[in-house]
């Protein structure tokens, strides 16, 4: 059998051998020069030359060689392979616990690439599978630019300033023992993807005071300017109103800067979603929210995503979103089915706060998903589409709730 060894560079040269020289690879479909013994850690060129002079030497003789000529490329073009490599091992290890949203589109792979994922494929496509991964793209790209104008240095610099940290995991707590029904996480919420404007006349401090005067234990703050007409001045706007409700700061996290940007702003507590996040984020991410005081709302929507949750220590409160992440359907039966058996237990074990999300309209459902194991519920489009949002929480609840 002759085997073939070749330049990947545009003028290559095939040399064929009776015998497999022992500096080519074992792959007999197609056989290189195997390199990987050298230490650079950096991407290189081999020129051809080079290359034909190393066909008749032997593996020290290759090393040396290529080690005293190798043409290395610039530190920019190295720089951007090494993001580019980070990037799919980041997406490679999402995929293996079964994380469908991807960080970012897929990129093509750079010119002169040589590593493990040089043959990875790339046929994936380059349109959002739904809107919450359009959402995550769109947003990788506003975190990157956000932190060009505000490096990390300077924005925790900034947490000097922020007001004082308020008791979200308190506040529900409290408000439960006292109500004897789910703690209310009411959503300042404009519109959404999915059903457009949700409030015409919208004043977020206005609509705050009015959840607060409703009953409401705690505030969830949209942020993202896009998709949900949201922004971190609404967020700075309400925490300096005198809205004494702890504020969640309801973002589409992906980056560290995001936790520290939205503690410097005001917020209490913070949405990490774990259909984005893969474990080793979530984990570096709830320590960094307990290093500047936030609480972590861990979202899940399906057993894996509430598997993986549970397997994380730190985490205080999981909110189970019920809707379908694919056919962006609601059912509250998912929350049940969620708190069912073993989990539930471990649950209870753990102390753990769950908090119902999505399709909650009804005196029934808020009863539904208590009865399921819910100690809280996080409401938005059933309550701001309101004249009188603090009259929408009595509605919600079939009853005043307010202390």
């Amino acid at each position: 059998m002759a085997f073939r060894a070749s330049t990947s560079s545009s003028s290559s040269t095939t040399i064929l051998f009776a015998q497999k020289p022992n500096w080519v690879s074992s792959d007999i479909h197609n056989p290189i020069i195997n390199l990987t013994f050298l230490k650079s850690t950096r991407p290189f060129r081999l020129n051809h030359s080079l290359f034909v002079r190393a066909l008749k030497m032997d593996g020290s003789a290759i090393r040396a060689s290529v080690e005293a000529k190798v043409s290395a490329i610039s530190d920019d073009e190295a720089l951007r392979v090494k993001e580019w490599e980070v990037g799919m091992f980041q997406e490679e290890v999402a995929a293996s616990q079964g994380i469908r949203i991807r960080r970012r589109p897929p990129t093509v792979q750079p010119q002169h690439y040589m590593g493990p994922l040089e043959f990875r494929s790339q046929d994936e496509g380059d349109t959002p599978r739904n809107i919450l991964e359009e959402i995550v793209w769109t947003k990788d790209i506003e975190v990157s630019q956000m932190k060009e104008r505000k490096p990390l240095v300077e924005l925790k610099n900034e947490l000097e300033k922020a007001p004082p940290v308020r008791d979200f995991v308190g506040a529900l707590k409290s408000s439960y023992e006292q109500t004897g029904l789910p703690g209310l996480i009411a959503e300042v919420k404009k519109a959404s993807p999915s059903r457009g404007i949700l409030r015409e006349d919208f004043d977020p401090v206005e609509i705050a005071k009015s959840y607060e005067k409703g009953g409401a234990a705690c505030l969830s703050v949209l942020t993202d300017e896009k998709y949900f007409q949201g922004s971190f001045e609404n967020l700075e706007l309400i925490r300096n109103s005198g809205v004494k409700c702890p504020l969640l700061c309801k973002e589409f996290v992906i980056d560290a800067w995001q936790i520290y940007n939205a503690r410097v702003k005001g917020a209490d507590g913070i949405l990490l979603i774990a259909a984005v996040l893969p474990d080793l984020d979530i984990k570096y991410m709830i320590n960094i929210c307990k290093l500047v005081g936030l609480t972590a709302l861990v979202e899940v929507h399906d057993e894996r995503e509430m598997d993986r949750v549970l397997g994380i220590d730190g985490v205080e409160l999981i909110g189970i979103n019920n809707r379908n992440l694919e056919t962006f359907e609601v059912d509250i039966g998912n929350t049940r089915n969620l708190l069912q058996g073993e989990r539930g237990e471990m649950i209870r074990q753990k102390g753990i706060i769950v908090v119902g999300e999505s399709g909650l309209f009804s005196p029934a459902d808020i009863s539904y998903v208590q009865d399921a194991g819910v100690r809280a519920v996080l409401v938005g489009e059933s309550i701001v589409k309101q004249k009188d949002p603090a009259k929408g929480i009595s509605g919600l609840f079939g009853k005043d709730i307010s202390l």
